[in-house]
């Protein structure tokens, strides 16, 4: 691991049981916890986290972490969901949603700070061992790296696949990134008007986006574009962005599924949204040998009018 004994404004520090790095730059603030490369706080000087951490959120080995931008990869959602070619990658059966990447442990391998920003870079720590049994169930050969850039006005995320083997890789993935809101009921996205998307909650019908998207309940749906989308809540603005995507997860899981889920109050359905930079279903990516794609997200505010 690079070290950050001689950083300036990043330590290594424990959150409950995982370690975590600690950026306090004059500018903003990030966290994020080395298991999964989890992303769990940015927020720049004066302004709360942009990033929604569910307030029962455990930091434990092995655990995925409620909130901040999980990582999904080498698949996303249910493996059996998943396009031929990407499930073509799997051996055995009871594989978790969402891949392995969100409890493996990363590493960092790279480091620069300047008076305008952060930038970590994370690669799989090799010296953890081989990772969790999923991770043995994946035929893949491939490196992976997580790029993080901090600045006052905005964060982004890289998350760069390069095929090391010999045969073509095909992957699903996507940054599952939570955001805060005031109140769900009062909360739009826009930029997806006429996109059409699966409704995953209506036999994954194909539906066409009519106007701006609320939220009335459940909703979990993958659109099938990727713009440059609004989100528009009661408190606050953001504009999140792609590259590598032609494809855009949203999703709320409403009073009844926010029940049964861990580490997730009651409630907590009514202050949050995941916008999920990602390629999912029929925007799964092929990486021929040698050749990498980067999938990448910027969240923003909205500029003044």
């Amino acid at each position: 691991m690079t070290s950050v004994s001689a950083a300036r404004y990043t330590r290594q520090t424990l959150k409950g049981s995982l370690t975590t790095l600690q950026v306090q730059h004059p500018l903003f603030s990030a966290a994020l916890a080395l298991q999964g490369g989890h992303l769990f706080r940015f927020a720049p000087t004066g302004s709360d986290n942009w990033l929604w951490l569910s307030p029962d959120a455990h930091f434990e080995p092995g655990r995925a972490i409620r909130g901040g931008i999980p990582i999904c990869w080498p698949w996303f959602g249910d493996p059996d969901r998943n396009p031929e070619p990407v499930r073509a990658q799997f051996q055995g059966e009871s594989l978790p949603a969402h891949g392995f990447a969100r409890t493996r442990m990363w590493a960092l391998a790279g480091l620069s700070e300047t008076e305008q920003g952060v930038t970590l870079t994370l690669v799989p720590d090799d010296k953890a061992g081989p990772g969790t049994p999923p991770e043995a169930q994946w035929r893949g050969d491939a490196a992976v790296t997580l790029t993080f850039c901090f600045r006052p006005d905005s964060l982004s995320l890289e998350l760069t696949t390069t095929n090391t083997g010999t045969q073509p890789l095909a992957l699903t993935q996507a940054l599952h990134t939570y955001l805060p809101t005031a109140d769900i009921g009062c909360t739009s996205l826009r930029g997806l008007h006429g996109a059409t998307y699966l409704d995953t909650l209506d036999d994954w019908q194909l539906k066409t986006q009519s106007g701006e998207v609320i939220f009335n309940g459940e909703t979990d749906r993958i659109y099938q574009a990727a713009p440059t989308i609004s989100i528009n809540g009661p408190d606050q603005g953001f504009c999140l962005s792609a590259r590598g995507s032609a494809s855009t997860v949203v999703w709320n899981p409403g009073p009844d599924k926010a029940r049964r889920l861990s580490d997730f109050p009651d409630h907590g359905w009514t202050s949050m949204l995941c916008v999920e930079t990602a390629n999912a279903a029929s925007d799964f990516r092929t990486i021929e040998p040698e050749q990498q794609h980067t999938l990448a997200m910027t969240l923003s505010r909205p500029q003044a009018r």
